[in-house]
């Protein structure tokens, strides 16, 4: 049978983005092999394939595993230089053991029976079908054309999406020839090489910009996770400023030799500057929609503001901080005290599942004695980056006195109005530390309010993770505790509590990162480059010290 005029459906006909189990048990659907003509003049098979074409990349933990760390659960996500988890708790079979030990070779990928951090077979998925449904989607009878045209457009996104995630993990790829292969072809004739670094890239940006010119300005809230214009020219200035980096833009990088069987040097053989023009013009054309802002909090009595500042403390934001929380501003981001349909900070989202994704990371992080899994332990190289809360590292503020880097007795909390967001007897090399810090960080001493349970000893729980502590080392249950003694709260809501989860959104995508693309680009710049807008007006783009502060606001 031929590959590209007969497949066997498995569609699934619930089109809604809420959940990733609508994606995942969807053999009842079809039994019939049916041409890809005949699918795709009806409705409900064209739109079911289409949502089908997203389940590799919302599947299982709603793609957060999938895009940071593999489909093979959280195991990847929880081995690197910022988490840190148990494999007994997580239930890993030692994949995250091995993976930190670097227990795993190109013929032993994972030590176990599954490779860690292995997508290429299942996101190469979304590649084939969101091709096929470019190809097919003009021939549906009982859509109108709007209604294709937006079909084909997430398809595009899809495509530069999967091959974005696949770009990040193995670097220079097999790009899929648009007609596809026929199941009757030889290994030789299908054996593709892979395209150059550069191929790549201009592939997936060229996809992006179909998208972009394509999608619809805004979603619905019930269609929350289709991609939108904004998502795909944001993702297309993420691709080129990763594309624009040292790793990726430097002969002496080093990835540099990498080369195919051939010989043939894959990665970029010269240094271009153009590629960071390229990137500053590309967050631009976000920007320049005028369409996204940062989320604030407004400024109450109980807000923590940063020391003062002659020329912000006293000016409204964006020209400084007088009449918004910091603290709120950022945490609500991630905690659920507001929307994704509601966040004006959002560009692209994808949804959580009550089973599986955030979820399970709130679960996950939860200290023991609250009934969580006391899992997630933050590396101190992490707490490490976060600076004080006038902008000094630590290291700078230790040069001073203001940060204690031996401990004594005399370095601890003696009250719980000592310190903004301290409780008592809690170090103080957590005091005076930026808002980010206090939304993100499970320090020794930090509070979980526990605010919507009904069992009292939850309610403003002061926890430490100390030895001998119930969340410590030497516990009653020995394999709940923190490898390092400090936990992560990100996503956490004040009123959350096991089983009791507000429900949260991955901000996949936030304009915040936008305005940062920008003003770390354009600063790369030594001289004037012509560059083009998304929808190909020309223009000049340089450095600029206001341009740059465009991006800060």
């Amino acid at each position: 049978m031929n590959f590209k005029n007969k497949i066997i459906l498995i569609l699934a006909f619930t089109l809604g983005l809420t959940s990733c189990s609508d994606y995942l048990s969807v053999d009842k659907y079809f039994d019939d092999a049916l041409t890809l003509e005949t699918t795709f003049k009806k409705r409900e098979y064209a739109e079911g394939f289409l949502s089908n074409a997203y389940e590799v990349m919302w599947a299982e933990v709603c793609d957060i595993s999938v895009e940071e760390g593999n489909d093979d659960g959280w195991s990847h996500s929880w081995a690197g230089s910022v988490l840190f988890a148990s494999d007994e708790l997580l239930r890993m079979n030692n994949l995250c053991k091995r993976f930190q030990n670097a227990e795993y070779s190109s013929e032993n990928p994972a030590g176990a029976d599954r490779p860690i951090g292995d997508k290429w077979k299942r996101v190469f998925e979304t590649v084939r079908k969101a091709t096929t449904i470019i190809k097919y989607a003009d021939i549906c009878e009982e859509m109108t054309i709007a209604e294709r045209t937006d079909m084909k457009a997430q398809a595009y996104f899809l495509r530069g999406y999967a091959y974005w995630v696949l770009l990040r993990q193995y670097g220079p790829l097999t790009l899929i020839p648009e007609g596809g292969f026929n199941v009757g072809m030889t290994y030789a004739e299908m054996a593709v090489p892979r395209n150059t670094w550069d191929e790549c890239v201009d592939a997936i940006e060229s996809d992006f910009l179909a998208a972009a010119r394509l999608l619809q300005p805004k979603r619905s809230s019930d269609n929350i996770g289709r991609p939108t214009q904004g998502a795909a020219l944001a993702a297309r200035a993420r691709l080129l400023l990763f594309s624009a980096s040292p790793l990726y833009n430097d002969n002496n990088s080093l990835l540099w030799e990498l080369k195919d069987d051939k010989n043939k040097r894959l990665m970029p053989e010269e240094y271009h500057e153009y590629k960071w023009a390229r990137a500053a013009a590309a967050a631009l054309d976000v920007i320049n929609l005028d369409k996204y802002a940062l989320y604030t909090v407004p400024a109450t009595a109980a807000t923590v503001q940063p020391p003062h500042h002659a020329e912000y403390s006293e000016q409204d934001f964006p020209n400084g901080w007088k009449n918004i929380d910091p603290f709120e501003s950022y945490r609500q981001i991630f905690n659920g005290a507001v929307t994704s349909s509601k966040n004006p900070e959002v560009i692209f989202t994808r949804p959580n599942d009550d089973k599986g994704g955030i979820t399970d990371l709130n679960q996950m992080q939860m200290p023991i004695s609250l009934t969580g899994d006391n899992a997630i332990a933050v590396t101190l190289a992490q707490v490490n980056a976060y600076v004080m809360n006038d902008g000094r590292t630590i290291d700078e503020a230790a040069a001073t006195g203001d940060y204690p880097m031996t401990i004594t007795k005399d370095d601890f909390t003696a009250s719980t109005t000592e310190y903004p967001h301290l409780g008592r007897g809690v170090c103080l090399q957590y005091a005076n530390r930026e808002p980010r810090f206090y939304a993100s960080i499970a320090y020794p001493g930090s509070i979980w309010e526990c605010g919507n349970s009904s069992e009292a000893s939850f309610k403003n729980a002061q926890v430490f993770y100390y030895s001998g502590t119930p969340n410590g080392k030497g516990s009653n249950v020995e394999e709940h505790y923190l490898i390092t003694g400090i936990g992560l709260k990100k996503y956490y809501h004040p009123d959350d509590y096991p089983g009791h989860w507000m429900e949260k959104f991955e901000p996949a995508i936030r304009y915040a990162e936008v305005l940062l693309w920008y003003a770390e680009a354009i600063n790369e710049l030594t001289q004037t480059h012509e560059v083009e807008t998304y929808n190909g007006v020309k223009f000049n783009i340089s450095r600029s010290t206001a341009e740059m502060q465009r991006g800060m606001k």
